[in-house]
């Protein structure tokens, strides 16, 4: 299984990115979002469920994004919208066997990361 997480970049507060991540391998599993901002430990972001029809965010992007999966694509994305200068961080695709979790150590394949930077 290989995981390819893209989108990131610099922006405005305000603004937004959609990040991609593409999946080779086993696709038809659990899928998360995790980000890790400098000095920080990694924090969970979002999931999305096999079948794509429960989605999980931590308190601090509900209402801003969106996840989601193309699975005929084999592809999920996080859609950030109103984006804030505490969302800057590298952002992690990865992928779990069995249903959405929110701890990282969950989860046993990773992309590379992505790094959104949010300016003010």
């Amino acid at each position: 299984v290989q995981l390819q997480a893209s989108g990131g970049g610099s922006v405005q507060a305000g603004g937004s990115l959609r990040l991609s991540c593409a999946v080779s391998g086993r696709y038809f599993s659990t899928m998360g979002w995790f980000r890790q901002a400098p000095g920080k430990e990694r924090e969970f972001v979002s999931a999305i469920s096999a079948s794509g029809d429960k989605t999980y965010y931590t308190a601090s992007v509900k209402g801003r994004f969106t996840v989601s999966r193309d699975n005929a694509k084999n592809m999920v994305y996080l859609e950030m919208n109103s984006l804030k200068p505490e969302d800057t961080a590298v952002y992690y695709c990865a992928l779990r066997y069995g249903g959405p979790t929110y701890s990282f150590n969950d989860y046993t394949y990773w992309g590379q990361g992505t790094l959104v930077t949010v300016s003010s």
